[in-house]
């Protein structure tokens, strides 16, 4: 019984690891070098993340810097951000790559908040579905004479107490990024 708890535990663990991610790459009105994360670059022929072949820096609120390692890949920095879904134009003076950030107006504010709310609702959906799986698991369990129903009964409840714990905390994650975006 104890490995399906752990087991159930790691998965939820994993997912509110996921959601996090997902939002340190939702853009704000601020500039973040976790929106690069995703960015890949072909850098002689291998698809490369761009941390690996620049710095990334920010000088001010509003403003990413990427200075290449190697001038050559500059181009392709500049390519591969402008494939990608950020939106922003790069600024290339020849030597590093400038990118600011706009600020958003409410109709933006409302929209990423929406989809934050989103991520955040898909992100619940998978605890309940982890909570489905280790329930249906101790079941089996207890249906094999592996654990009495009085085991069962006590599995079940700690794993309802796992997910209200995560689902909490998924809550909680998406007000801070809702008050994140909305700040002016």
């Amino acid at each position: 019984m104890q490995q399906v708890l752990d087991t159930c535990e790691s998965k939820m663990q994993k997912s509110l690891e996921s959601l996090s991610r997902d939002f340190a790459g939702l853009r704000t009105g601020r500039a973040s070098a976790s929106l690069l994360e995703k960015i890949r670059v072909d850098y002689y022929g291998a698809e490369t993340p761009i941390n690996q072949v620049a710095t990334i820096s920010i000088p001010e609120a509003r403003t990413i810097v990427i200075q290449p390692w190697d001038k050559s890949v500059l181009g392709a920095i500049e390519k591969a951000i402008l494939k990608s879904d950020l939106g922003l134009p790069p600024n290339n003076d020849g030597k590093l790559i400038r990118l600011n950030f706009p600020p958003l107006n409410e109709e933006r504010r409302k929209q990423l908040v929406k989809n934050a709310k989103s991520t955040a609702e898909q992100s619940k959906v998978a605890i309940r579905n982890i909570r489905r799986e280790a329930i249906d698991e101790l079941k089996k369990l207890q249906k094999n004479g592996d654990i009495s129903e009085d085991e069962l009964k006590d599995g079940e409840s700690k794993v309802q107490k796992m997910t209200d714990s995560y689902v909490e905390q998924i809550n909680s994650l998406s007000e801070e990024k809702e008050k994140e975006i909305m700040e002016i």
